[in-house]
């Protein structure tokens, strides 16, 4: 699926604690996306940012012993700062508790909900897990445990204000089963529908001033509650554009026409897929057109996340093994559909396998003979091998089919076909046969050799714009090695050394 504009974002985390690997990997997933759409020409808006108005982040400063304020800051700095070590994109961070557009965007939401007659105020006692920042019904427990932390929720008892869940069943249910919303892969599209099928329930979108320490947004008119968090925190999508102001960047990235793409984890989707379109319908404004959903990293078969003591940092990874073998790793290994479990192990065994002994060597062995056989002026023969012609020529439909299809994995395996059939190509052709051959007098060993240093140099040129959306920095240094100055490549450099950790 192409359009004019996309506008794609992430979901924003709590900064109860400094950011982990499985934040890390939907972060690389956005920026491939959005590297992708720019390189096709389109006109693409990529927002990130984080979730600061949690109960979570309060518990933590408590925990700590310092201001929340203090907590907040330091830890949303830590997720800003994953730009440089991660090699992102993004046009646009957004932090909820500080940000001058995100307030007046929650309150105009609020507001077009209430006047919908969709927001009401009533006693209620629940089961809420603070670490989802959700109530639980006792049969979506697990033996008495929120499914996702596997902690006892808490009791609680109190009244907020509610929104009519139930109301939009009908609507949901039509737009995600034709696909007016579309929910990948299709296995969370059916949970969803499923979902809807066993009946919606109101819920509650806010929590008493006491109960959130008086943190966060106060609601509209009631200054005795606070705006739920999740409610808060799916604004930031509209927010950020300039939502319930009159900045143009909201008509422009959420009009109508442009594709609107949401990454999000699967532990997450109920909110994304359900909760914000209701609100949206609610309030009479345009829904997201894709909900892209990933499942989890783990460490030994555990989630990783900020509670669970399963975690790796990704900056520290990038300092112990470099940009390129963390986003490698993230996009080569981990599949469409399933967890991916993670070691240091396997990320430098792929680094050094792929990175270094396959990609990097082929661009190194190609510009190497290219400058001992032919003075690094690179031939303008055709031929050379109609399998890799083929792998180069098709990576970038392939690519495109892959990435609609939100499979990360695929789309690096046709980058990867390119390598492989490269360096078959080297050892079927044999170069320096033939150039012993070209110095014995053999015409057509001479115009066999300048076909297969011609097709490996279109080879690697190909390369490096495939690899661009994937490995950015990767590939500027092979488009540079591949480009010639004064007629000449200039000579070759390593380009992954290495690994050893």
């Amino acid at each position: 699926m192409t359009a004019s504009r996309t506008y794609i974002t992430t979901t924003i985390p709590y900064v109860n604690a400094r950011p982990h690997l499985g934040f890390a990997l939907e972060l690389v997933q956005a920026d491939v996306l959005a590297r992708r759409a720019r390189q096709r020409g389109e006109d693409v808006r990529a927002l990130t940012g984080t979730d600061d108005n949690s109960l979570k982040n309060v518990l933590a400063a408590r925990a700590e012993g310092v201001p929340v304020r203090e907590l907040v800051d330091r830890n949303a700095a830590a997720f800003e700062a994953l730009r440089e070590p991660l090699d992102l994109s993004f046009d646009d961070f957004i932090r909820t508790s500080s940000d001058p557009r995100h307030r007046s965007g929650v309150e105009r939401l609020w507001e077009l909900c209430d006047a919908r007659g969709d927001l009401y105020r009533k006693h209620y006692s629940g089961l809420y897990c603070v670490g989802c920042e959700q109530f639980y019904a006792p049969e979506d427990l697990v033996d008495g445990r929120c499914p996702e932390h596997g902690t006892e929720p808490q009791l609680v008892s109190e009244e907020n204000w509610f929104f009519r869940l139930s109301r939009y069943a009908d609507q949901l249910r039509e737009l995600i089963g034709s696909g007016r919303l579309r929910i990948e892969p299709a296995s969370r599209r059916n949970e969803i529908l499923s979902l809807i099928d066993s009946g919606l329930h109101d819920f509650s979108v806010s929590r008493s001033h006491s109960r959130a320490h008086g943190w966060g947004i106060p609601v509209p008119g009631d200054p005795s509650q606070v705006v739920y968090v999740w409610w808060d925190a799916l604004g930031n999508y509209v927010t950020s554009l300039g939502f319930g102001t009159d900045h143009p960047d909201y008509a422009t990235w959420w009009g109508g026409s442009e594709r609107r793409i949401h990454l999000v984890g699967k532990g997450v989707i109920r909110f994304h897929a359900v909760y914000w379109p209701a609100m949206l319908l609610s309030a009479g404004l345009p829904l997201p057109t894709e909900i892209l959903v990933h499942d989890y990293l783990t460490i030994d078969g555990r989630k990783i996340s900020k509670s669970s003591g399963a975690t790796a940092d990704p900056a520290r990874l990038v300092a112990q093994a470099g940009t390129d073998a963390v986003r490698w790793w993230l996009l080569r290994e981990v599949p469409r559909v399933g967890d991916a479990d993670f070691t240091l192990e396997r990320l430098v065994e792929r680094a050094n396998a792929e990175l270094a002994g396959g990609l990097g060597n082929l661009v190194h062995r190609t510009i190497t003979m290219i400058h001992k056989y032919r003075g690094g002026a690179v031939p303008t023969a055709s031929g050379g091998g109609e399998a890799l012609k083929s792998a180069y020529e098709e990576a970038s439909a392939a690519i495109d089919e892959a990435l609609d299809d939100f499979d990360f994995r695929r789309a690096t395996s046709a980058v990867w076909r390119i390598v492989d059939e490269a360096n078959r190509a080297i050892d079927g052709t044999r170069p320096w046969e033939l150039a012993r051959a070209e110095r014995d007098g053999d015409l057509l060993a001479t115009e066999r050799l300048d076909a297969a240093l011609a097709a490996l140099h279109a080879a690697c040129v190909t390369l490096a714009a495939s690899l661009t959306p994937f490995l950015p920095s990767a590939a500027e240094l092979i488009a540079a090695q591949c480009t010639p100055v004064d007629g000449v490549l200039p000579q070759s450099a390593a380009l992954f050394p290495r690994i050893e950790v």
